[in-house]
C-alpha cells in the first residue's frame, strides 16, 4: 500500500506541480534518495534544448512541443563564448542570447528548469563552451586553477549570475538546480576547481540544489563530484549505474543527466540514426523504476556560423556538422518525428487516469525556392587587409582572430620544389603556388605533406589559406588554436619570413564586400545572388551543386556546408526571410564557376 501511495503521489507532483500553480513559491530540496518538490517526492522528466542553436523566435514553441511530449522539466545549456565573445563584453540581449527571456517562457509554459552554465559544457560547440580569448595566452591551463582562467570564469560566473538569480525557485523562478562545470571526471581530477565553482555560485546569490554529470564508472564518479551535489549520470540506464552513484555518496539522490534518444555526427559520417525501440525501452525503465532523467537532446536545433564544434577520437579530429539534429524527437526544423510520438505514448501512459498531455503544437510553415544560380560577386584575393608580418606563421589566436579563415604567404628561396610539410594544420588548406591552385590538405585525414612542383618563376610565391573549423570540445585535445600552430618545412627546410592576412569573415568583413570588375578562376571565390519569395517559412538551403564553404541568407551565416556529407543542405529559419527580395551569399574554397541552389522542405 505504501508503494501505491507513493506512487500514486509522484505522478500527481509531476503532472500537476508547475511553477505557475496559483502563483506561489516553491521549494525544492533533496532526500538521500529523491528530488523533493513542496516537500512531496518529484518525478523530474527533462527535455534538454539549447536557446543558441534555435532562433528566438521559436523558443516559445519548442518548450510547447516538450511539454506536449510528457517533460515537465527544460534543462539549457548556457554557451559562455556565446554571451562573452569578446573579453570583458557581455552579451545578454541579442539575437538567441537572452537566456533570461527563455527561462521566462518556460516558466509561462508551466516548465521547471535545470540551468547546465558550464563554465565548460561540452554540447558539440565550439570549444566546449569556452572563450576563444583564452587562447591568446599562450601557455593558458583551462578547467584547473590556473589563476588566469580563474579569473575569466569568475566574470562569467559574476555576469550570468546576476541574469538567473531572480530566476531560482527560491525567488519564485522556475530554476530547480544548477550544474557544476559538465563531464569533468572525464577530463580532471581538480577538486579545488570543482569546489570553488560552486563557492562563486553560492557567492552570488545562486542558492539552489547543484549536481554533477559524469558517466557511470567509479574513477569519472570520483573525480567529477562534488560534496552534497546531486550525482547525475550520463547515462543512468540500468541499476548498476544507479549503483554506481549509491556507492560514490550514498546521502544525495541520483537521476540521468543525459539520456540519449539520438547521437551528433561528424563531416564524411553517415547521419547518426539510433532508432525508436532502444530509447524507448530506456525511458520506460527510468519511468518504472521512478528514476529522474534528462533527455539530452529532445531538440538539437542548429550550429549556426562558426558555432560547431569536433571531436579528437578516430583519425584524431572530428569536425561536426552543422546541423544538431541529433535525431532527436523533436527535429531539427521543429517538427514532431515517430520517436517523438513513440516517447508521447509512452509518457502520456504514467498519467493519472482522465489526465491527458496537450496537445501537439502545429508544426512551422516550411517552404520550397524555385532554382536560381548565383553569379560570381568577388573573391577572397579581391579583400585581403593589411598584411601581419612574422617570421614564422602563427595560430589565428595569436593576432586576435577567433573564427574563419587565414592567408599565409611566403617566397620561396632556397627549395623551390618538393615535399612540403604544415607540422600542425588546424583545420583545412587549399594551397597555391604562384597564384595557381595545386591541392588541399585536411586534418581530419591526416594529411599534413604536399607536393609543390617546380616553376620557371626565381623566387615562387607561396600561398597557404587556412579554414579554421570547430575547436575540439571534449577530452584532453580541448587546447585547439587554429591556422598553422607551427613550422612549415620544405624538403626539411623551415620556411621563414611570413606574411598572414585575417579573414574572420564575420557580419562586418562579410558586409563590407564590394563586387569585382574582373574574375579570376582562382578558388576562393564569392557567388551572389537575390530570390523572391511571395511568403515566408520555413527551408533548407540545397548546396549540394557546391563543394565546401558559407553560406549567409540576408546576412545571417547559416554555417559550413561540405561536398563530403552526410548535410548537403542548410537550415534557414522563416524569421530571416522576407517577402519579397532576398539576398544569398556563398564563399566557396573550391568552386569556380556558379551552380544553381534551391529551397527545400526537409533536411
Amino acid at each position: 500500500m505504501k508503494k501505491i501511495l507513493l506512487t500514486s503521489g509522484l505522478a500527481l507532483c509531476c503532472w500537476f506541480a508547475t511553477p505557475l500553480q496559483a502563483q506561489n513559491r516553491h521549494s525544492f530540496s533533496l532526500s538521500p534518495t529523491a528530488f523533493l518538490l513542496d516537500n512531496k517526492p518529484f518525478q523530474m522528466i527533462s527535455g534538454e534544448m539549447h536557446p543558441a542553436r534555435i532562433p528566438k523566435e521559436y523558443w516559445r514553441h519548442r518548450i510547447q512541443m516538450a511539454k506536449a511530449m510528457g517533460c515537465n522539466t527544460i534543462a539549457a545549456y548556457v554557451f559562455w563564448n556565446y554571451h562573452e565573445p569578446v573579453k570583458g563584453q557581455f552579451d545578454f540581449s541579442s539575437e538567441n542570447r537572452d537566456i533570461a527571456e527563455f527561462i521566462r517562457l518556460a516558466q509561462q509554459e508551466g516548465m521547471w528548469v535545470l540551468l547546465r552554465p558550464g563554465p565548460y559544457v561540452c554540447a558539440e560547440w565550439e570549444f566546449g563552451g569556452l572563450p576563444p580569448y583564452l587562447l591568446q595566452i599562450p601557455d593558458i591551463k583551462v578547467r584547473c586553477m590556473d589563476h588566469r582562467y580563474m579569473e575569466a570564469v569568475k566574470r562569467y560566473v559574476t555576469a550570468l549570475a546576476k541574469e538567473v538569480k531572480p530566476l531560482l525557485v527560491t525567488n519564485g523562478g522556475p530554476i530547480v538546480m544548477v550544474q557544476i562545470e559538465n563531464e569533468y571526471g572525464s577530463y580532471g581530477n581538480d577538486k579545488t576547481y570543482l569546489n570553488t565553482l560552486k563557492d562563486l555560485w553560492v557567492e552570488n546569490g545562486i542558492n539552489v540544489p547543484f549536481y554533477t554529470a559524469d558517466g557511470a564508472t567509479a574513477y569519472m564518479l570520483e573525480a567529477g563530484g562534488v560534496p552534497g551535489a546531486v550525482i547525475g549520470l550520463d547515462s543512468g540506464s540500468s541499476e548498476a549505474d544507479f549503483e554506481a552513484a549509491r556507492k560514490q555518496n550514498p546521502n544525495v539522490p541520483s537521476f540521468s543527466s543525459e539520456t540519449y534518444p539520438g547521437w551528433l555526427t561528424h563531416w564524411g559520417e553517415n547521419w547518426q540514426r539510433p532508432g525508436i525501440d532502444g530509447i524507448v525501452k530506456e525511458v520506460k525503465f527510468l519511468m518504472d523504476t521512478k528514476r529522474s532523467f534528462n533527455l539530452y537532446v529532445i531538440h538539437g536545433g542548429t550550429n549556426f556560423g562558426f558555432t560547431a564544434g569536433a571531436n579528437s577520437g578516430g583519425k584524431g579530429y572530428e569536425p561536426d556538422v552543422t546541423s544538431y539534429d541529433y535525431d532527436a524527437p523533436i527535429n531539427e526544423q521543429g517538427a514532431a518525428t515517430p520517436k517523438y510520438m513513440a516517447l508521447r505514448q509512452l509518457l502520456a501512459s504514467y498519467l493519472p487516469k482522465g489526465k491527458k498531455l496537450p496537445p501537439v503544437p502545429a508544426a512551422i510553415p516550411t517552404i520550397s525556392i524555385p532554382a536560381f544560380t548565383p553569379t560570381v560577386f568577388t573573391s577572397v584575393w579581391d579583400h585581403l587587409p593589411a598584411a601581419i608580418s612574422v617570421p614564422q606563421p602563427k595560430p589565428f589566436e595569436a593576432v586576435g582572430q577567433d573564427y574563419g579563415f587565414m592567408l599565409y604567404k611566403t617566397k620561396l628561396i632556397g627549395h623551390k620544389s618538393g615535399k612540403l610539410t604544415i607540422k600542425d594544420l588546424h583545420d583545412y588548406a587549399t594551397v597555391f603556388l604562384n597564384g595557381q591552385y595545386i591541392g588541399k590538405l585536411d586534418r581530419r585525414l591526416g594529411e599534413k605533406t604536399i607536393e609543390i612542383p617546380t616553376s620557371n618563376v626565381k623566387d615562387p610565391e607561396l600561398e597557404i589559406l587556412v579554414e579554421g573549423m570547430g575547436r575540439i570540445n571534449f577530452a584532453e585535445a580541448m587546447i585547439d588554436r587554429k591556422g598553422i600552430t607551427d613550422r612549415v618545412v620544405l624538403n626539411g627546410m623551415t620556411l621563414m619570413n611570413w606574411e598572414m592576412y585575417s579573414l574572420p569573415m564575420n557580419e562586418a568583413s562579410v558586409q563590407s564586400l564590394t563586387a569585382s570588375a574582373t574574375h579570376s578562376d582562382k578558388p576562393g571565390q564569392y557567388f551572389k545572388a537575390s530570390f523572391n519569395l511571395d511568403k515566408t517559412g520555413d527551408t533548407y538551403i540545397d548546396m549540394s551543386a557546391y563543394q565546401k564553404g558559407i553560406v549567409w541568407v540576408n546576412g545571417h551565416n547559416l554555417g559550413r556546408y561540405w561536398q563530403i556529407g552526410p548535410q548537403q543542405r542548410l537550415y534557414c529559419p522563416a524569421t530571416w526571410l522576407r517577402k519579397g527580395s532576398n539576398e544569398i551569399l556563398i564563399f566557396d574554397l573550391h568552386q569556380t564557376t556558379p551552380a544553381s541552389v534551391t529551397g527545400e522542405p526537409h533536411l
